[in-house]
């Protein structure tokens, strides 16, 4: 589309870290850098603070070996990089909330060799979310993390701040939620490129400025013309995603993608938050209820009907597994995901990406599945 209606996501994402410079200017506020998106943004918020997930750049580097393993995935290495080379040189503190073993290491690795760190808080976040001790063992660790961010900033973070932060981010996540519904339609006025720049700044923007935005948008959707072809309607499914290129890539030779199980997407704003007198509980019981990642999903496999479900919403034609070479929980969760969709008449195409890898053999790739998508319509 051209009508300009996604510019300002996309100069937030191309100019995060201008962004958060200038914010950290005219607030006086902390930014801090989050690793994984189940680090709970609202205790953060409610102290003043602006998360800002790290992401990678997409570029080769060199200087992440002497710290973590090679075969470590490109996300892991590339996330570790921006912080070695400075470029959250503006960010006081860094956080983690436990995920995968390996971006765990990035996380260490951060805390030790990134000069301009001054604190950092590690949540260990039960992976076993369907135990029924896991949501009493975050709220304890939630609570922890709540003490630590008040000694840390000598101000209390009462539950009425804490409630109000939580209603901001919960409007972030309704907002998105009816972005995306545009994508539904048979001609979607949204793109997959447009979409991820707006689910992607959610991450680092003030959420604010994030949803009046959103609104915006939304209140010019019904209206937009829709100039472009839809052809083939395709899902994403994988880790960390923010390769616009190869999105942009993807819509650019028949296809739109139309919905994604993607932690750079919809499993970030996926659920709200359920009322609750007890903020915190309201807080730790959304991070363990949202869309599972599969390092947290099991034993029972919750994610597989998640994502079919998905896909039979939104229309999906055919699934594109985003595997990040080396990541190992999507490679034990890819064969299973992908017997499960093909049973239920969702064709898959496996890509394992590298930040070195060049997109010209993928577009290859895409074009035969599109060829292959064609060919099973005419029998």
């Amino acid at each position: 589309m051209s009508d300009g209606l996604f510019d300002q996501f996309k100069t937030w994402y191309e100019k995060r870290h201008d962004y958060a410079r200038d914010w950290k200017a005219r607030t006086g506020g902390q930014v801090v850098a989050t690793m994984c998106t189940y680090t709970a943004e609202e205790l953060l918020i409610a102290a003043g603070m602006l998360p800002v997930r790290v992401l990678g750049a997409h570029e080769p580097q060199n200087v992440t070996e002497p710290h973590i393993f090679g075969m470590f995935c490109p996300f892991c290495r590339d996330s570790l990089a921006q912080g070695l080379l400075g470029r959250f040189d503006y960010a006081e503190g860094v956080t983690l909330t436990q995920s995968c073993i390996q971006y765990r290491q990035t996380f260490g690795s951060w805390r030790l060799h990134v000069p301009t760190v001054k604190w950092d808080y590690y949540v260990p976040m039960p992976n076993e979310v369907q135990s029924q001790h896991a949501k009493k063992a975050h709220y304890e660790e939630l609570q922890s993390f709540r003490v630590f961010l008040q000694t840390l900033t000598g101000k209390e973070i009462t539950d009425d701040m804490l409630r109000e932060s939580l209603a901001v981010v919960d409007e972030n996540r309704r907002l998105l939620r009816e972005l995306f519904d545009y994508r539904k339609d048979a001609n979607p006025k949204v793109t997959g490129v447009e979409a991820v720049y707006a689910s992607l700044t959610a991450q680092f923007i003030d959420k604010r400025e994030h949803n009046e935005q959103l609104k915006k948008v939304l209140a010019a959707l019904p209206s937009r013309k829709v100039e472009r072809k839809t052809g083939a309607r395709f899902m994403t499914i994988g880790s960390e995603n923010d390769d616009i290129a190869f999105m942009a890539m993807v819509e650019s030779v028949g296809a739109t993608i139309v919905i994604d199980d993607q932690c750079s997407g919809t499993r970030y704003f996926w659920n709200e938050s359920k009322p609750e007198t007890d903020v915190i509980k309201a807080i730790a019981d959304r991070y363990c209820d949202r869309p599972a990642c599969p390092t947290k999903d099991y034993p029972v496999h919750t994610r597989y009907d998640h994502v079919l479900g998905l896909a039979k919403d939104y229309d999906v034609q055919g699934a594109i597994f985003l595997q990040q070479k080396f990541c190992d929980p999507h490679e034990g969760d890819y064969p299973d995901l992908k017997r499960h969709l093909e049973a239920n008449g969702i064709p898959t195409l496996f890509l394992e990406f590298d930040i070195t890898n060049p997109i010209g053999p993928f577009r290859i790739r895409i074009e035969a599945f599109l060829e292959t998508l064609s060919e099973e319509e005419l029998f």
